[in-house]
């Protein structure tokens, strides 16, 4: 089949999927586009280069610091209508601010350490792209139905990019290339396999949390066409988990599965402390077992190899070229500066030419490159204080609380091996939703039990609250919701903006 003849195929398909997924019983914001379309582009490629236009030569790191003005644009575009709606929703957007102190001082000494990094100016442009990250997660929660607009985000970035991947790689040279060392991989609508792993496990992780409400919540409207279109959907992201061959990966979505699984047994939801304890120790077990004596087997048992396939002699160089262990390089700046003296160092192990090495592969190490052991002692904090707020919105809402420690603890463990705490990372953007998920679901910003006993099917009509109190600021349009049999009236309100 041609690639042109398969692409109208899969396009019909992809139209299929959101024609079985609609709902329209519960409004989203128009503007929940926008943190759709910032997923398409950092789960995939680059603007320019599916354009053809702008693109920088290759992925050389003289090449990052100039960057494409296509990709500029678009991010600006996006980042400036992203802080529009947030003006509009200020009360809430504020609300989870206040909510999110840990992330914002991270963030603030990011901001401080491009005044030393070596190259401020890209420094600088990579920090707002890095705010965008967390503009796109406000724009989201901050949505009349937020849980809703999660749901859908997981949705509309899924019928889009798992589809796309597979006919890319089974009917496209686009969609496979080769690896550093020759090997053949899959990449899909991404540029290597282990992009490709990650996009996958964090969106398939939100497409099996709504399969997961479609079949526990039997009178969900359109029940039927809405599970078969998100069983496909998962269908598509098993398949690609299998395609890339991305070990991390499949880890982590097991592990965020298993998460979400384990949270629905009884013993687990009276006592929500052993969930928060089981994901703390399986992430601490594995990252603990990469590191002391169980790394080669560790690494071997996931196809990697004994090293972690180079990673501990990258590791090693890095560190030794480190010249500010307190403060780092500057945001974004080490492999910039340092690539030279790495690539040296690896060369006299025997390692090919690695001159266009960007990455420490560990995401903790990256930071420390970065910005120092300051900036890890803040991203530390930045995790303790997402899994307490985990906790405590697991204990309001189990079944959204499972997914927002799956999206901590799959971010967390990713990161042992791989640079999940990047900008523009999938896993580093879910990150944030659990962690500012979790602390609004915690102040009760995500409607908290209130919200959780509209989903209850055993709520009597009389008990259900008023939904114009638990999103005041939207705009009313009368549904009918049924419970048990019993049809009542309910509030339901959205605007394209709030």
């Amino acid at each position: 089949m041609s690639t042109n003849l398969a692409l109208l195929i899969f396009g019909i398909g992809i139209a299929g999927l959101f024609f079985l997924d609609r709902d329209n019983s519960v409004r989203v914001s128009k503007a929940l586009w926008l943190p759709v379309m910032w997923l398409w582009i950092v789960g995939s490629r680059p603007v320019s280069t599916w354009l053809g236009v702008g693109a920088t030569t290759g992925n050389t790191l003289d090449a990052t610091l100039d960057g494409s003005p296509v990709d500029a644009a678009v991010f600006a575009a996006l980042l400036i209508a992203g802080l529009i709606v947030l003006v509009y929703r200020k009360k809430k957007t504020t609300a989870y601010l206040a909510a999110s102190g840990p992330i914002l001082l991270y963030f603030l000494y990011c901001l401080i350490s491009v005044t030393w990094s070596p190259f401020p100016e890209p420094s600088f442009k990579r920090w707002t792209k890095a705010v965008g990250d967390i503009v796109m997660v406000l724009v989201i929660l901050t949505d009349g139905q937020p849980i809703a607009a999660l749901r859908r985000v997981y949705s509309r970035v899924g019928f889009v990019l798992f589809p796309l991947s597979v006919m890319l790689i089974r009917w496209s040279d686009i969609g496979r290339g080769y690896d550093p060392d020759g090997t053949p991989e899959n990449t899909g609508v991404t540029t290597n396999k282990n992009e490709l792993g990650l996009i996958v496990f964090v969106i398939s992780l939100g497409v099996l949390w709504n399969v997961r409400s479609l079949l526990i919540h039997k009178d969900e409207p359109h029940r039927g066409r809405r599970l078969a279109a998100q069983c496909t959907l998962l269908g598509f992201g098993i398949t690609l988990l299998q395609m890339a061959h991305s070990a991390t990966s499949v880890i982590c979505f097991i592990l965020g599965a298993g998460l979400m699984f384990v949270s629905s047994l009884d013993f687990i939801r009276k006592r929500p402390s052993r969930v928060l304890a089981l994901s703390l120790a399986v992430v601490l077990g594995g990252g603990l077992g990469l590191f002391f004596g169980g790394g080669s087997a560790i690494s071997e048992s996931l196809g990697r190899g004994g090293g972690l396939s180079g990673r501990t002699d990258i590791w090693a160089a890095s560190i030794a070229v480190a010249q500010n262990p307190v403060i780092g390089t500057g945001f974004e700046s080490f492999w910039n500066e340092n690539a030279a003296r790495v690539n040296h160092r690896l060369h006299l192990l025997g390692f090919r030419d690695l001159s266009g090495l960007n990455s420490a592969h560990d995401g903790y190490l990256q930071i420390y490159l970065d910005l120092g052991m300051v900036g890890v002692c803040l991203l530390v904090l930045v995790l303790i204080s997402a899994y307490r707020y985990a906790s405590k919105a697991f204990e309001q809402n189990p079944e959204l609380g499972s997914l927002m420690l799956a999206c901590i603890a799959t971010g967390t463990f990713y990161s042992v091996t791989e640079v999940g705490f990047r900008i523009l990372t999938p896993s580093w953007i879910f990150l944030l939703l659990g962690a500012i998920g979790s602390s609004g679901a915690a102040s009760g910003l995500l409607g908290g039990q209130a919200a959780s006993a509209l989903a209850s099917k055993s709520v009597p009509a009389s008990e259900i609250p008023d939904r114009s109190k638990l999103f005041p600021e939207t705009e009313r349009k009368t549904v009918y919701t049924t419970r048990r049999g019993i049809t009542s009236l309910a509030s339901s309100r959205s605007t394209d903006l709030k």
